[in-house]
């Protein structure tokens, strides 16, 4: 009998470790999965970030890109109608408003082709780019405008 207990015993001893080293596996396995499924996680937020900031800067670039075009456009229709107002009237001056005004018709085609030639993708010289554009835009407005104000 005593040999019967021992026996069971030992069996059951065995049968325990092994069970116990099973479970820990087991969880081992659930602990690394979840750290694996957290990092995949933080991977796609990561990259869900990522394309959102690309977006952002996208859409700032097609906005500012819009609302560029449209003074560049405003810009020309003003200085076709400077043109005819100049040869309808009669000026003294007529030969240098129309020499003025061929110099600002083409700094304003060089604005427009600036904006056409820049490319999305240089995002890191975006910033840079907008300033400038936006300076050189503005001295434009104003030199049109001062030659009007000379005009009138």
């Amino acid at each position: 009998m005593k040999k019967i207990i021992l026996n069971f015993a030992i069996t059951s001893f065995v049968f325990a470790i092994i069970l116990s080293s099973c479970q820990s596996t087991s969880d081992k396995v659930e602990k690394a999965e979840d750290k694996l499924q957290s990092a995949n996680e933080k991977v796609l937020d990561a990259e869900q970030n990522l394309y959102e900031t690309r977006q952002d800067s996208i859409t700032e670039y097609e906005k500012f890109k819009i609302e560029s075009q449209e003074k560049i456009e405003v810009l020309e229709k003003n200085i076709a109608e400077l043109k005819v107002r100049i040869n309808k009237k009669r000026i003294g001056n007529k030969a240098k408003l129309e020499k003025e005004l061929a110099v600002l018709e083409q700094k304003n085609k060089e604005m427009k082709t600036k904006l056409e030639n820049y490319k999305e993708a240089e995002t890191d010289k975006w910033e840079k780019f907008k300033s400038e554009f936006i300076r050189d835009m503005d001295e434009l407005g104003k030199a049109f405008k001062n030659l009007t104000i000379k005009n009138n």
